[in-house]
């Protein structure tokens, strides 16, 4: 494409719907399939009549262009037809998991102040009972279970999408209207809104979706996260639909067994994945016995993936994983590996139409092989977070986006990630990023998952300690965790061994898969499975 981090490749009057929906029947694309969802399978015919039925429920529930309307549900077809439907009549979507406790939904309410929830029918409960404080909302559009109208207190989904007309004419976007929120993901306290214009989703089709991975009409995807996650919502919707492909959506909890049948059902091209299910996939039993050949890559962003889990899934699947790093600041992707280039526990090079550079605390570029905060601009950088003048100022800086992300940048161009400004631990009078002792214990074949944060010893100097899960079949103990001393002592730098091991039963992760770091330097209670073992000494 060639374009520079400054250049509006759209016209003045843009709809991200049409871009994505409309001109996929316009092109005769309307009897290809769009959508796997169970047992069926809708085509963009199908799935646009869906969309503009949505648009007209929603426009007849009192949403105006600019109203935000929250999403609440699972992954399928009612997601897709209300996303999508929102667009069309310039309404502003706002995505929320599942999962969270009713609290968590009327701080959503609150802050989008949504006069419009589409939410499941499961969370009736926690939504019923904060609808007092919800004083904004007009009304909860429920999404019944397999599909039945109900006639409830609330809306129905299907029983006003049946009734509703398919006859539409799209709101006529601004490209710079508000199209989406997209929530931080936040370690503590309340997430935070970027808000993003419709041509900034559109940035990341042009940019990272045709240009790194090049997303093509024969195309099937398959995603571990979750459509209300931006990064699914780019690989796994916007991307295979601006390419006239497939998506296959599912809305249970991803296991690597469901993922093993999904891939062998389906057949997808694409797997948008995590480092979190990429180990899980490698420690099931039957990993090798699994058919994943359908697969041309794998792809994996939101925490580093480290080396040795790249190495163990290229030796069992031999299948290319492209690692980047994106943000909800700026929607998707924007430094990622390439086909044929892939240089494990780097994040490969930055995705055409964005640039980047690493910069100290006062702004000033720093060398290639120094470490320093990433900055990074271009086409779909988010305007401000939400009602926080103060964070966005910090963190949208003219054209620049100051990511709090501590890289490395190398002479031949490739980005190194270091962590979070706040995760660097300063060990022996040296910076050492956890996510390098990290990689080392996950080559110790009982390690199932590990963090490493900073811990102050006697005399109060910072020292690594390691939080340890273990594979079925390995026990905790004094001997392996002096194994686990001992190999970080034969690959780093000897001062970079783990001071403490703890071995426990489980990790924090946020909604989106990450280990809560900060949760676990900050002393969430974690459930031991052995003593803290103190390896003593400093070396």
């Amino acid at each position: 494409m060639g374009m520079d981090a400054t250049t509006p490749p759209f016209p003045e009057r843009f709809n991200l719907a049409r871009y994505l929906l409309d001109a996929r029947v316009e092109e005769g694309r309307g009897d290809a399939p769009a959508v796997h969802d169970g047992d069926r399978t809708f085509t963009y015919g199908e799935v646009l009549a869906l969309a503009r039925r949505a648009g007209n429920v929603f426009r007849e529930l009192g949403v105006e262009p600019e109203d935000r309307v929250l999403l609440v549900l699972p992954d399928g077809i009612e997601f897709v037809a209300a996303w999508f439907g929102l667009l069309e009549i310039g309404a502003v979507f706002a995505m929320a998991n599942t999962i969270h406790p009713g609290d968590d939904y009327a701080a959503y309410l609150e802050y989008t102040r949504a006069p419009v929830a589409v939410i499941a029918a499961s969370l009736l409960p926690k939504f019923e009972e904060i609808l007092p404080r919800a004083r904004h909302l007009k009304h909860l559009l429920v999404v019944e279970a397999g599909g039945a109208p109900d006639a409830g207190r609330h809306p129905s989904f299907w029983g006003s999408i049946h009734t509703a007309s398919d006859r539409l004419d799209p709101f006529d976007s601004h490209r710079d209207d508000i199209a989406g929120w997209l929530f931080t993901s936040g370690t503590t306290g309340r997430p935070k809104a970027a808000v993003h214009f419709h041509r900034d989703f559109a940035w990341s089709v042009e940019t990272y979706a045709k240009e790194v991975v090049g997303y093509a009409a024969t195309d099937v995807t398959l995603s571990v996260p979750k459509l209300f996650f931006g990064y699914a919502t780019g690989t796994n919707l916007m991307f295979p639909f601006a390419a006239g492909g497939a998506t296959v959506l599912f809305p249970d909890r991803c296991t690597p067994e469901i993922l093993f049948a999904m891939i062998e059902r389906h057949r997808p091209t694409i797997l948008t994945s995590v480092p979190t299910m990429i180990n899980a996939m490698l420690q099931s039993p039957a990993a090798r016995d699994r058919d994943l050949s359908s697969l041309r890559v794998c792809l994996s962003a939101g925490e580093a993936l480290p080396p040795e889990l790249y190495r163990r899934w290229i030796d069992t699947f031999g299948i290319e994983i492209l690692d980047g790093i994106g943000s909800a600041e700026m929607f998707h992707i924007y430094i990622s590996n390439r086909f044929g280039e892939v240089v494990p526990g780097s994040l490969g090079r930055i995705v055409p139409g964005y640039e980047a550079r690493i910069a100290d605390p006062e702004g000033r570029e720093l060398p290639d092989g120094e470490t320093g905060t990433l900055r990074v601009r271009g086409g779909s950088t988010a305007l401000c977070y939400w009602q926080d003048r103060d964070a966005s100022r910090g963190t949208f800086r003219g054209d620049w986006c100051v990511t709090g992300d501590q890289f490395r940048r190398d002479a031949a161009g490739l980005f190194w990630y270091e962590g979070r400004t706040d995760d660097m631990l300063k060990v022996s009078g040296i910076f050492v990023s956890p996510l390098e002792i990290e990689d080392c214990l996950y080559r110790h074949a009982a390690v199932r998952d590990v963090c490493v944060v900073g811990a102050a010893d006697r005399e109060g100097l910072t020292r690594p300690r390691a939080y340890v899960t273990l594979k079925e079949g390995a026990c905790a103990s004094e001997a392996l965790a002096r194994e686990l001393k001992d190999l970080a002592k034969r690959t780093l730098s000897p001062y970079k061994y783990p001071r403490w091991v703890c071995f426990v039963e489980e990790l924090p992760r946020s909604d989106r898969g990450k280990v809560q770091r900060k949760m676990i330097r900050e002393g969430y209670p974690l459930k031991a499975i052995h003593p803290e073992i103190d390896l003593g000494g400093r070396e």
